[in-house]
């Protein structure tokens, strides 16, 4: 998916705060990882929950 760096920025931004408030992940995560860095594996591996319409 082609985001710009702004959509990609509020995508990671709304994605880290769910997980950082308990969300499951869809991506194997160390209970001590940072929310963001698990937004962006999620994110690289095609497995993020968001859609984002054009």
């Amino acid at each position: 998916m082609n985001m710009t760096r702004y959509e990609r920025a509020r995508v990671l931004g709304a994605r880290s705060l769910q997980i950082s408030k308990g969300a499951p992940t869809f991506v194997e995560a160390d209970p001590e990882e940072e929310p963001i860095e698990v937004a962006k594996r999620e994110l690289e591996k095609g497995k993020l929950p968001i859609t984002v319409k054009h």
